[in-house]
């Protein structure tokens, strides 16, 4: 194109050149002075578009010319310019807001998390992605935090009062009963078959000289009252038994809370159960149960995760599809989402235009530029040289007219 440009501007000279040693003989007719004139004035638009175009880029003919190399000189001007003109024309929050609502991102997305197929893929990703991540991880520093933030958590606090205060509720909701009601109804299945048991003991300790038939009447006797006494605690509720395993649970959950020496004894049963070595190494057993577990979750594509999570993501995709509700929602949440990071982070994201201009040379950057806008720079060198051959044959024309009739 530059070869084109000039290609005009040297025909504009020979055709100049031509028609003035023609015009120098006296006898040539008077068309002459029009071409001559027109190339005349094609010749000076062809140089000063060709000066307007080199001066943006370097200094013509290598002169120093005020004003001329301007792209090199306001390189980081022309960069801070096109950040500012972004962040103001682009990453204006009404602009962004207005093009995310338009996109209808909510019911694209749905549509195609609704696809079978597309569920899962995401469900395979999101697999890969956890296995990454679990890969990352080094086990040491899981099990550390498991041991701090759940295991030390747990042992930290006193155990008694917080133990009494739910024993209490529970009381005070009747939570016990079904409790009693289990434990006299497996009293009193123990007492129907405790005659071989009563027979054995009476047996075992009563006198060498006692008979047997005393012995059995009096098994006899014992099993009847034990029966007959398991029966009364488990059908009655207000048996003195039960009563009592009341009383006992109240004052026990009262000495939890605010009996010292009693609040001393949890502390102790809970220094021995937490240092038992199935607690100590429990943060150790549970990450690695967790870790193996969930890589043969991810691994396998029938397991109960990956489908779960496609169904999920299926069964979303279906409702944002479906439900202009739940679509409405989600746009307002992009909405404000985008409104916030771009009133916020418009101005760095902008920057790093000016920044990434900031950064080229200044030669590099002129060149980048002009190869860019390479081919309509030289049609402006063009078109100066047949606007002003045109601009040059009017004025002529005009002027003889003028002057000569």
């Amino acid at each position: 194109m530059k070869a084109i440009a000039t290609g005009f501007l040297a025909a504009a000279t020979v055709i100049y050149l031509v028609c003035a040693w023609l015009e120098s003989r006296s006898s040539v007719a008077g068309w002459v002075g029009y071409v001559k004139a027109a190339s005349e004035a094609g010749m000076v638009g062809a140089l000063a578009d060709w000066f307007a175009v080199t001066a943006l880029f370097r200094h013509p003919l290598g002169l120093p010319i005020p004003h001329t190399a301007i792209i090199r000189k306001k390189k980081d001007q022309l960069g801070a310019g096109l950040g500012d003109f972004v962040r103001t024309n682009f990453l204006s929050p009404d602009a962004v807001a207005a093009k995310v609502n338009s996109a209808q991102i909510s019911f694209r997305v749905g549509r195609w998390m609704a696809d079978p197929a597309h569920a899962e893929r995401i469900a395979e990703e999101s697999a890969t992605m956890l296995r990454a991540v679990i890969g990352v991880l080094r086990d040491e520093d899981v099990e550390q935090i498991i041991d701090h933030t759940i295991v030390k958590r747990i042992a930290e606090p006193l155990w008694g009062p917080p133990i009494g205060k739910v024993l209490h509720e529970l009381i005070a909701e009747n939570r016990q009963a079904p409790l009693l009601d289990l434990l006299a109804e497996r009293a009193h299945q123990w007492a129907l078959d405790s005659q071989e048991t009563l027979d054995r003991i009476v047996n075992r300790d009563a006198p060498s000289w006692a008979p047997k038939f005393v012995n059995s009447l009096l098994a006899e006797r014992i099993y009847r009252e034990l029966v007959e006494f398991t029966w009364k605690v488990r059908t009655q509720p207000d048996h003195d038994v039960r009563l009592a395993a009341n009383r006992f649970l109240e004052e026990f959950a009262h000495d939890l809370q605010f009996d010292d020496a009693m609040i001393k004894k949890a502390e102790k049963i809970k220094t021995e159960l937490m240092g038992r070595q199935e607690i100590t190494g429990m943060a150790h057993a549970t990450w690695r149960a967790a870790k193996r577990m969930i890589l043969e979750s991810a691994e396998d594509p029938d397991s109960t995760l990956r489908r779960k999570v496609a169904e999920n993501v299926q069964q979303l995709g279906e409702r944002l599809e479906a439900d202009p509700e739940m679509r409405d929602k989600v746009d307002g949440w992009l909405e404000r989402g985008v409104r916030y990071l771009v009133t916020n982070y418009g101005a760095e994201v902008a920057t790093l235009v000016s920044d990434t201009v900031a950064r080229w040379d200044a030669e590099e950057a002129s060149k980048k530029i002009e190869l860019a806008a390479g081919r309509d720079l030289q049609f402006i060198r063009i078109n100066g040289t047949v606007v002003g051959s045109l601009a040059g044959l009017v004025i002529y024309t005009i002027s003889h007219l003028l002057f000569h009739i």
